[in-house]
């Protein structure tokens, strides 16, 4: 029998990362760095100085025609209505069965025109159940295949990267982005958004000035100590803010409601399974996705039970590491609503061992 071999996709820049030492691990179809100077290195780093991730292999689409808005209307939770130009959208698509399909970025460029960036193992589903609710008419591009995306991240980003452009990076909010010139490569998308929780920009950048661009920022970066970053460190950074991370925190089965996303499920307007979901926040869910921290020595792992204190199964855990900015264990997942309160005691199953944590409030680490 013969095993179907799939091919690997590299980004625009893989042998910098093989040239660096980097650890490589295969990661939704790609071969990304995991690791260069080893996890905590790397994660404080972010925290505290500059940082640089290569998440080239992240998705982009194009929208636009005069019926744009309508579509993302439709198939997002959020209300886009309430962008404007040269604004960003944390939201998520709901499939039909009251769970998600991927959580995204809505980017207006301007009236008639978005960009949706979605997450890099959702690019064909995303693109596929979008399209089968584009009965408007609207223009639709992947532009994944073009882009190259560098998250610059930590509190000196802002320095390092304004050498580089004439864009007022200190005038850009959170949550904001523009287009303009950066290391002499034009039609540079910047975008005040990341994963981190430690400040700094999204950088996108066509393939052909990917490398380019990439050695420009080590460069401007070099007085701050920046470092490449793998995706060992974007992970254990996401969990300390409480970020949701697609296919462990959120899939298919697991509603906005539930993950703690109502805040971006908006019913004033009608949207994939709205009336179910609507259901869902007025009456009240049977479980729900929180955050916690070992009191017990343990690290918890995605997919551990979690139990109460009779030993009864009450959940599971969905991520899970050794946060290096607060030196103790700490995880997310999802519980039963009656554990689901602030203080509230669970036990995590680690190697047939009940090991004591307690719920508590995300982001994990206060700004």
């Amino acid at each position: 029998m013969h095993k179907k071999i799939s091919i690997m996709k590299n980004t625009a820049i893989t042998h910098k990362h093989i040239a660096l030492g980097a650890k490589m691990v295969p990661f939704a179809g790609f071969n990304m760095p995991v690791s260069y100077s080893g996890l905590n290195d790397e994660h404080l780093t972010v925290r505290n100085s500059v940082g640089m991730f290569d998440v080239s292999h992240m998705g982009e689409f194009l929208l636009k025609g005069e019926k744009a808005l309508d579509l993302i209307q439709r198939v997002t939770s959020n209300d886009a209505s309430k962008l404007t130009d040269k604004k960003v959208q944390y939201t998520c698509l709901p499939n039909d069965k009251g769970g998600i399909v991927d959580d995204l970025l809505v980017y207006r460029w301007k009236e008639n025109e978005y960009y949706l960036v979605v997450n890099a193992s959702n690019i064909e589903k995303d693109w596929s159940w979008i399209s089968k609710s584009n009965t408007f008419g609207v223009e639709m591009k992947n532009m994944s295949d073009d882009l190259s995306l560098f998250a610059v991240q930590g509190p000196k980003a802002i320095t390092a990267l304004q050498k580089l452009t004439d864009v007022d990076l200190s005038k850009m909010e959170y949550y904001t982005f523009d287009m303009g010139k950066m290391a002499g490569c034009e039609g540079v998308i910047i975008s005040n958004t990341g994963y981190t929780g430690a400040g700094g920009f999204e950088i996108y950048v066509s393939n052909k000035d990917a490398e380019k661009m990439w050695d420009a920022i080590m460069n401007a970066g070099k007085e701050f100590g920046i470092k490449p970053i793998g995706l060992g460190a974007r992970d254990t950074l996401r969990l300390e803010m409480g970020f949701c991370l697609y296919g462990n925190d959120i899939d298919d089965t697991t509603s906005p409601i539930e993950a703690g996303l109502g805040w971006i499920t908006k019913f004033s307007k009608e949207f994939t399974n709205s009336k179910n979901l609507k259901e869902q926040k007025e009456k009240g869910v049977s479980k729900k996705l929180v955050g916690f921290e070992m009191i017990d020595r343990g690290i918890p792992r995605h997919d551990y039970e979690i139990a109460d204190a009779q030993g009864n199964t009450i959940g599971k855990v969905t991520s899970g590491t050794q946060s290096p900015s607060l030196n103790k264990a700490i995880g997310m997942g999802y519980v039963k609503t009656e554990f689901s309160k602030p203080d509230s005691e669970i036990f995590i199953k680690i190697r047939d061992k009940a090991l004591k944590a307690k719920v508590v409030t995300t982001p994990f680490l206060k700004k």
